[in-house]
């Protein structure tokens, strides 16, 4: 008798795993290690990258810049 195999198994034993998450290209890390994708905005100041969504936190960490809010 022959052996019988789900049709799943067979189409992967064929084609291979689908790619079920598009992922982006890595780009490389900000100066805190977040991960920078291709197609994300950054900034670079001093041969270091910054997201722009870190750079307020880049100016007063790093650069003791103060943000506040007029009143």
């Amino acid at each position: 008798m022959p052996q019988l195999e789900h049709p799943a198994i067979s189409r992967v034993n064929r084609t291979g795993y689908p790619n079920v998450v598009n992922q982006p290209e890595h780009f490389g890390s900000d100066v805190f290690g977040d991960e920078i994708l291709l197609g994300d905005d950054y900034v670079e100041y001093d041969g270091e990258l910054i997201l722009l969504d870190n750079l307020q936190r880049y100016l007063s960490e790093h650069m003791d810049f103060e943000f506040k809010t007029a009143d």
